[in-house]
């Protein structure tokens, strides 16, 4: 693999946006199957409800979240991934499964290194 500068960029710029807090955590409550609101706040522990609305405008801004109003009474507002979402989240699970390896040695080094 060759690593010049427009694929650092290209891949920086990608770990910025999924990196950024809870924006990972809402992708994959949508690949998951959240489609209201409330189903994203349930499924992302601990974040707010105006937290998740400015998450959820930033996802569908860039592409990975489609936002769709239901005229219903009372009107339905559903979430859902777009291809682009679903694909990222996809590329992302390796990660999540490295993540669940080693993360609780990184966080005894932490811990340790805190003492």
């Amino acid at each position: 693999m060759q690593v010049d500068e427009s694929s650092c960029a290209a891949f920086q710029r990608t770990l910025e946006r999924v990196g950024q807090r809870w924006s990972g955590a809402i992708l994959f409550a949508a690949v998951g199957g959240a489609r209201r609101f409330g189903e994203y706040r349930r499924a992302v522990e601990g974040i707010s409800d105006r937290m998740l609305a400015l998450r959820l405008k930033e996802l569908e801004r860039d592409g990975f979240i489609v936002r769709e109003v239901i005229p219903s009474t009372p009107v339905q507002v559903l979430y859902r991934p777009t291809p682009a979402g679903a694909e990222l989240i996809a590329a992302l699970q390796p990660l999540e499964e490295w993540g669940n390896t080693h993360l609780p040695e990184l966080v005894e080094r932490e811990t340790n290194a805190g003492r």
